[in-house]
């Protein structure tokens, strides 16, 4: 497990081919792509789903800084990346003074549990399962839910056809390409749209959602650095 080496950080599906996909299906999202530029999303390297969801955890309602120092902490404590057995056997206190919040011992004891159980796959054998079976099984983890799973399949594993409708930059950025707001104010949260109404529009995308995501994400950059008219 904790000794598996990094993975390589390579696509697994033609970007090129995905670009020339979603041009061809929404003028709209063409457009966007026009104004954004090259698809230039990399790959985190990682190890196995157990690794990415203890580090998923720990950096859970927190900012980038504070949760990389109790991450280091953490790995410091065990001498790298622990094994499930290892941080089911920590002592509470211990992984407390690294900083550790209770609610996420609790998390991580359990997803050490569902590991060691079969339930958290292997990197061998997620790698060969569908999305909707991934988010299946790691959701039944405590403290896991749709969105963290989302992040790794479209970060770590580079699977082309994932839409977070719950994240808010995706839902920003939909708002912000195929919505008629008025440009004279910023986007209100009674602006973003429904799961249902991106849903709807991303069938034209499919399999190609994640990098329609990825644009999305790329839009809120963009209107953050374009001043209101």
């Amino acid at each position: 497990m904790a000794h598996e080496r990094r993975r390589s950080s390579k696509l697994p599906f033609d970007h090129e081919e995905a670009i020339s996909h979603l041009r061809a299906a929404d003028a709209k999202l063409a457009a966007l792509i026009d104004r954004v530029g090259p698809f230039t999303m990399k790959l985190d390297t990682w190890s196995s789903p157990f690794e990415s969801l203890v580090e998923s955890i720990l950096y859970q309602q927190l900012h980038g800084k504070a949760a990389a120092t109790i991450h280091r902490r953490v790995r410091e404590f065990f001498g790298g990346d622990p094994t499930p057995q290892l941080l089911l056997d920590a002592p509470e206190e211990r992984l407390r003074a690294c900083g550790v919040s209770g609610n996420k011992i609790k998390a991580m004891r359990d997803l050490a549990a569902k590991t060691l159980d079969g339930t958290v796959p292997t990197y061998a054998a997620i790698r060969k399962m569908p999305s909707e079976e991934i988010i299946r099984r790691l959701t039944e983890v405590r403290g896991i839910g749709p969105w963290t799973v989302e992040m790794l399949l479209i970060f770590r594993m580079g699977r082309p056809d994932v839409l977070p409708v719950s994240d808010y930059g995706v839902r920003k950025g939909f708002a912000l390409t195929f919505l008629r707001l008025p440009k004279t104010r910023a986007i209100a949260a009674a602006d973003l749209p429904k799961p249902e109404v991106m849903l709807r529009r991303a069938k034209l995308w499919a399999p190609y959602r994640s990098v329609a995501s990825w644009y999305m994400w790329r839009a809120c950059d963009q209107e953050k650095n374009t001043p209101l008219a």
